[in-house]
């Protein structure tokens, strides 16, 4: 069973339509990234995974849950699918360490001792342990990321879902984000990633969603992807973002 799968989905916002009869599936340590020019979904696509946007039509199941079902439990899938933001959205006004114990216990029911353990372990392995009595104020956009990643990583997920991490980021800051990303794919963590670093795809990812207009115009292995991709619109995508 595919740790995420994908069938038939749609979403509208009014009459508008979003997302337009999305079919895609993600196996257990498999990366996918999903690209596309703006406004073409790819946000709203992962975003639905759990359930931070509802659907209208289709299904998707995470890890045998079924997503859309009236008696899932959101709150408990949501724990168990990490989801790091553009914007960090840490809580300004705790320091790093309680950023990261606070959902372990309220959530997860972990002892504070438990909680705070595994949350400087984690800061340990993204390169932040120094950081841990800081407030996130006092951090580079960089590490606010690398901390947003390692909270995710606290709720031991079943797999991790991007929303163009790095977009807010300085150029400098960036390559300490996708080094995080990149040790975590190796280490077999199942990851949907919507990214422009396509140095990144080219890096990790098994597999490449290409999205225009809510629509999955491609689908295909990264080979396959950047070697010849299918459609005039992939092919007039990629020459704008690897030409320089």
């Amino acid at each position: 069973m595919p740790m995420i799968e994908m069938d038939h989905v749609s979403k509208w916002y009014g009459s508008f339509q979003v997302l337009k009869d999305c079919t895609t599936k993600v196996d257990k340590g498999e990366v996918v990234v999903v690209c596309g020019p703006s406004g073409s979904g790819k946000s709203t696509l992962i975003k639905t995974v759990n359930a931070l946007e509802p659907f209208q039509k289709g299904r998707i199941t995470v890890d045998g849950v079924d997503v859309g079902a009236k008696g899932t439990n959101l709150p408990r899938l949501r724990a168990r699918i990490g989801m790091v933001f553009q914007n960090f959205e840490l809580f300004p006004h705790l320091s790093i360490t309680r950023n990261l114990v606070l959902a372990q216990v309220k959530v997860l029911g972990r002892s504070e001792d438990e909680a705070v353990q595994r949350g400087l372990k984690l800061l340990d392995r993204v390169g932040l342990i120094a950081q841990k009595d800081k407030f996130p104020g006092q951090l580079s956009g960089g590490q606010q990321q690398r901390v947003a990643i390692a909270r995710a990583l606290s709720m031991d997920p079943v797999a991790m879902l991007f929303d163009e991490p790095t977009s807010a980021l300085d150029p400098e800051m960036i390559n300490e984000v996708l080094d995080v990303m990149v040790q975590l794919a190796l280490d077999g963590m199942t990851m949907m990633v919507v990214t422009h670093e396509m140095g990144f795809a080219r890096k990790v990812a098994g597999r490449v969603i290409f999205m225009d207009q809510g629509e999955i115009v491609e689908d295909a292995t990264k080979d396959d992807f950047f070697g010849s991709p299918r459609s005039d619109r992939a092919q007039l995508f990629l020459s704008k973002i690897l030409q320089h």
